[in-house]
């Protein structure tokens, strides 16, 4: 009976003792002034960091108040004193100093400063002090200087993440990190300079080099290395950490094989193998994961075609990417994913839709690009994951016909752009909904109806063949339902829309709008557009028909970034760019008047492109000099006079300087030579008066060089030895008054012209990057008889154009050391001699121009060996003697040869003395002489073509103009694929003829 009464009286006592709240402890009013004194001592900056979504957790710091009640600020429930202090994406900006009042925190367990702005300081050494620390967070919050060893102090850390910063960590600190801190489960290390590091310390040879034994740490449960390109490292065979759940190697140099081994991983839940260098086969032991949620191996070169049976044993993965070809059927049954939700299958060789798609409930991102999936949609793809689906990427395949978007109410993310899509423009699912709402003037609940089908992001249809006019998706909507429309990317280049300005998007808060390449016209309404788009910053709508005018100061307040207006009817004075432009371009339009020295207050700028317009008087010298930024200054095809400014910053980025076509007089300013970086200088059909500039040899990027036609004039001497240009690759000197002897010294100089030497790079085109818009380089040059501009210059395209001078003496032989010309122009001039044999050397030569010289002897037989030569023309020389006839010389036009009358022989109509000639072709022949001819004609330039070389011209339209000769059609299709197949990139560029 007593123990019966002892234990009521004990669970009565618990009781009693359990509802009573006690009051905790306050914050001691010493740690409270420390925690005020750090806030004072920064500035809250909230433009510092505008990917903090919230505001400042020490807005609510208030001394009336108990600190333990701040944001932020977390107290022991005994003690009272502040053991965690979370201060992420606080804006503070400033400098930490050694001796912050931070440091008087002693009993600190936990300290977040992830994402401020503590510019210019070094990470405190006397962090040591925190001794009870687990948890220390500094990434995003712009530490610089080398990691201090006292880190290594830190005994009881359990997560370290250092990264995002400009840090640097030495050997020593590596080791003392490694060797003290055993409890240590998370690092991050990501941007952090390891290059100190020496590759043979003890169980960490960095350097270069992973060190493998980091997988055998004991409490290791989570490895974070992505990202840092320059890591080598292979992954164990055998002994890992068992604990391990996350592994994140992705664009890493990690290369072998997966090794059965990573079976041995019965924790890890995620696993990220992303764009490393892993080779041989996808292991079948890693359908033992049982654990394993997110798998993610896309972008690696593993040798066979993978089993895609062997991702189904992993019942509870919710996140598969690969990038690699596929044995796959299409049997719905045989692929079951219950917990699904990520689905990354681009690159792998896909010809269908697969059909166990239907099958996933839970997918939300569905990536299916760069396939070769052909035909229509089938109807049953578009009811996959009706209600959850949310991204979808279907682009570069081969799918066409018409899409249906109005079947998921959650998708944000839709890309389908690189196929052959067609039909008008789809409604949308908010269309839908709002204009049966509208036409029947509904009530009530109809808003928040809407917003639910709203979540749409991000739409690109771009190169397809979407056509008619633009449906008005999404308005206009009553100013109580903008705030449900939350696309913000539309990009439907490259199509064939044919509308006014779609006006309607004022409904949305676009910060991207791209409609290039469409067949849009009319004026757009400026009153509408300047009350719209204020979050607008791309805003692209070139090579339409769009007309008017731009005041001068329409986007002077706006945040735009990138403004391309290019390749329009816009007329009017120039309209001035954003503060915040770095983008700039008006190019092909019919804009007038001066440039505007206001223009310079733009100081962002990067690229400037104002060409083929009517733009007047002189170039504002502030242009030359404003801003270290400008890589691209194009002003070609104006009538811009006077002289060039004199003054070229030692500070210049300038790559590309063109000024070609304008009225430009003086000469050339020496000043110029400051600009170390340059690529591309065009001043052709100006009226400068100098001599060779030489001095341009100093550049050593500098790669195309065209002053044609100017009055530039005296001998092309270059001194025996010097190194200058060593990577130019187009040199056109013509139409100007040169004289003396070819420049032989100059010759031996053109590096980038020998061996494929100029190949060293890698990319298909010139280009200058800026941001997410590239620059193309466009260049006009004589190419077999006509002025052709390449809209896009491939970097292996070499050729010299030295035609139209007063040259005189011999071909230099050495010539024949340009072994990567593909185009020779050495006409009208004044040469003498005789075609040297070391021409012959030249195997990829296409085209070649002696005319109106003075040359005499014989053609050599070795120009017959060309097998890509496609254009000849020997007229108008001394030539003597037969035209070689076992080779392809015979089968040219006469007109490669008129103008010799020493020469016979095919295809000229005057017979050899003593041989017979060709019998003419007979009268039942479906050609007449001149059909015969044009027949040699296009035959010849396809045996230069097809045949085959590695350079090309990039093609996405051919401007040609009534007339122009169908051969050169299919003959720079044929080189662009073959230069594609040499750089494994795609294709798509232009050209335009100016001239026959």
């Amino acid at each position: 009976m007593e123990r019966h009464q002892f234990f009521h009286l004990l669970c009565f006592y618990l009781f009693f003792h359990s509802s009573l709240r006690f009051p905790l402890p306050l914050c001691p009013p010493d740690q409270r002034d420390v925690l005020l004194q750090f806030e004072n001592s920064f500035v809250l900056d909230s433009m510092t960091l505008d990917s903090c979504d919230k505001n400042g957790h020490t807005n609510s710091w208030n001394k009336s108040v108990d600190c333990c009640s701040w944001d932020g600020v977390t107290c022991d429930d005994v003690s009272g004193n502040v053991i965690s202090l979370d201060l992420t994406c606080n804006w503070l900006r400033g400098t930490l100093h050694f001796n912050s009042s931070l440091f008087l925190l002693r009993h600190l367990r936990s300290l977040n400063l992830f994402d401020n702005d503590f510019v210019g300081s070094h990470i405190p050494s006397n962090l040591s002090t925190f001794a009870k620390l687990t948890h220390l967070n500094l990434s995003y919050s712009v530490f610089s200087g080398t990691i201090p060893s006292e880190i290594s102090c830190l005994s009881k850390l359990v997560s370290l993440d250092l990264s995002k910063n400009d840090l640097s960590l030495e050997n020593s600190v590596f080791v003392m990190l490694v060797q003290n801190l055993t409890t240590l489960r998370k690092l991050a290390l990501g941007r952090v300079n390891m290059s100190l590091v020496s590759p043979n310390v003890h169980d960490c040879s960095l350097g270069g080099i992973f060190p493998g034994n980091v997988f055998r740490l004991p409490s290791l449960t989570t490895l974070n290395i992505g990202d840092n390109p320059n890591m080598f490292g292979i992954l164990p065979k055998s002994n890992w950490t068992s604990p391990l759940e996350s592994l994140f190697l992705s664009e890493t140099n990690f290369l072998g094989e997966i090794p059965d081994s990573i079976s041995n991983l019965k924790n890890l839940i995620v696993l990220d193998l992303r764009y490393c260098r892993f080779t041989g086969n996808i292991p079948s032991s890693m359908q033992n994961l049982n654990q394993l949620q997110v798998l993610e191996i896309g972008g690696n070169s593993f040798s066979r075609i993978v089993e895609f049976e062997l991702f189904t044993k992993l019942r509870n993965l919710q996140v598969l990417s690969i990038s690699q070809e596929l044995n796959l059927t299409y049997d719905p049954l045989k692929y079951t994913f219950p917990k699904l939700e990520e689905l990354h299958l681009p690159s792998c060789n896909l010809t269908k839709f697969p059909y166990f798609l239907s099958s996933l409930k839970r997918l939300t991102f569905l990536d299916l690009s760069s396939n070769r999936i052909s035909g229509e949609i089938p109807m049953w793809f578009w009811g996959i994951s009706r209600d959850t689906l949310e991204m979808l990427i279907l682009s570069q395949n081969l799918l066409e016909g018409g899409i249906q978007l109005l079947h998921w109410k959650k998708l944000s993310h839709i890309n389908l752009r690189n196929n052959s899509f067609q039909g008008p423009l789809p409604i949308l699912p908010l269309s839908t909904i709002a204009f049966s709402a509208f036409d029947n003037h509904f009530t009530g609940e109809i808003p928040s109806l809407i917003c639910q089908f709203s979540s749409l992001q991000y739409l690109s249809l771009s190169n397809n063949t979407f056509s008619g006019n633009m449906p008005s998706c999404f308005g206009p909507l009553p100013r109580s339902l903008v705030k449900c429309v939350n696309l913000s990317i539309l990009v439907l280049s490259h199509n064939e829309f044919s509308d006014i300005f779609p006006h309607w998007l004022e409904a949305l808060q676009l910060y991207m709008l791209d409609l290039q390449s469409n067949k849009f016209y009319g004026r757009i309404n400026l009153t509408i557009f300047g009350l719209s788009f204020r979050a607008l910053e791309y805003f692209v709508i070139s090579n339409n028909n769009f007309t008017g005018r731009w005041p001068t100061k329409f986007f002077a307040n706006t945040s735009l970034a990138i403004i391309d207006l290019s390749n329009n009817k816009f007329g009017g004075p120039i309209p001035l760019p954003s503060p915040d432009t770095y983008y700039y371009s008006i190019a092909s339009n019919k804009i007038t008047g001066e440039i505007p020295s206001l223009i310079c207050n733009a100081t962002e700028l990067e690229i400037i492109d104002l060409s083929n317009n009517s733009l007047t008087g002189s170039l504002p010298r502030c242009l030359t000099n404003f801003s270290t930024n400008l890589s691209v200054l194009n002003l070609r095809m104006n009538h811009l006079e006077g002289t060039i400014p004199q003054f070229f910053s030692s500070r210049s980025g300038l790559m590309t300087l063109d000024l070609s076509r304008n009225r430009f007089e003086g000469t050339l300013p020496q000043s110029l030579v400051k600009c170390r970086y340059l690529e591309v200088l065009d001043l052709s059909h100006n009226q400068i008066e100098d001599t060779f500039p030489r001095w341009l040899g100093t550049f050593q990027e500098l790669k195309v060089l065209i002053l044609r036609s100017n009055n530039l004039k005296g001998n092309l001497d270059i001194p025996r030895g010097a190194n200058l240009f060593p990577k130019l690759h187009i040199l056109d000197l013509s139409n100007n008054g040169f004289s003396g002897p070819l420049p032989t010294n100059l010759m031996m100089n053109l590096k980038g012209m020998m061996n494929g030497e100029n190949g060293q790079d890698k990319s298909m085109y010139m280009t200058q990057s800026s941001g997410i818009v590239p620059y193309e380089n466009s260049v006009t040059v004589m190419m077999k008889g006509l002025e052709i501009e390449l809209v896009r210059i491939l970097t292996i395209f070499t050729t010299i154009d030295l035609s139209h001078n007063s040259f005189q003496g011999d071909i230099p032989r050495v010539i024949g050391h340009l072994r990567s010309l593909i185009g020779l122009n050495l006409s009208h001039n004044q040469l003498t001699g005789s075609i040297p044999l070391t021409l012959g050397n030249l195997i990829d030569l296409e085209w070649l121009d002696l005319s109106s010289n003075k040359l005499s002897g014989i053609i050599p037989r070795k120009l017959g060996d060309l097998a890509f030569l496609g254009y000849l023309n020997l007229s108008k020389n001394q030539f003597t003697g037969r035209i070689p006839q076992d080779k392809q010389l015979s089968t040219f036009a006469r007109d490669s040869f008129s103008g010799n009358p020493g020469l016979c022989g095919t295809p000229l109509p005057k017979a050899c003395l003593g041989v017979a000639q060709s019998p003419p072709p007979s009268s039942s022949s479906t050609f007449d002489r001149e059909g015969h001819e044009s027949w040699f004609k296009q035959k010849t330039m396809w045996i230069g073509y097809a045949s085959g070389i590695v350079i090309g011209i990039s093609i996405a339209y051919i401007a040609f103009e009534t007339g122009r000769p169908k051969w050169l059609v299919g003959g720079v299709r044929m080189l662009e694929r073959r230069a594609a197949e040499w750089t494994k990139k795609p294709k798509w560029k232009a050209i335009r003829i100016h001239g026959q």
